[in-house]
């Protein structure tokens, strides 16, 4: 979720506590309802845990990932897309995160709690600032 252009980016994340109690910050993400398409999921997920409206810009694919509920190893895959704010209000946030904040495009990648959602955050920076890509060797 971004909004703003060329050199004033910025980068709508969202925190929530771990199961120990540690702070984790990241991009929203979410369950696909049955019958849901995983786009439409998105969107739903963007406005309920950031309390912001988005579109779809571009499908940024998808990571998988494993993580242990109540000592029972489970694989999760999320597919994310780039988003556009078109509205909305980040103190609208649910009750699942503990705050959203925006920050500056190229401070977003080192906020972020997960290697997976840094890599992410890479692929959209490489499409919204294409020219602070390195260059091809």
């Amino acid at each position: 979720m971004y909004r703003g252009d060329d050199d004033a980016i910025e980068v709508a994340l969202a925190s929530r506590r771990t199961r120990r109690g540690d702070l984790a910050w990241g991009l929203p993400k979410g369950l696909i309802e049955p019958g849901e398409d995983p786009s439409a999921t998105a969107v739903r997920e963007v406005r309920e845990e950031t309390g912001l409206e988005a579109e779809i810009v571009e499908d940024l694919g998808d990571i998988s990932y494993f993580y242990v509920w109540e000592g029972v190893r489970i694989r999760k895959s999320v597919r994310f897309f780039l988003m556009r704010a078109t509205g909305g209000d980040i103190s609208l946030h649910d009750h699942e995160m503990e705050e959203v904040r925006w920050y500056p495009l190229e401070d977003a990648p080192g906020t972020t709690s997960f290697k997976s959602e840094r890599e992410v955050l890479a692929k959209a920076t490489a499409i919204l600032k294409p020219g602070d890509r390195p260059a091809a060797p």
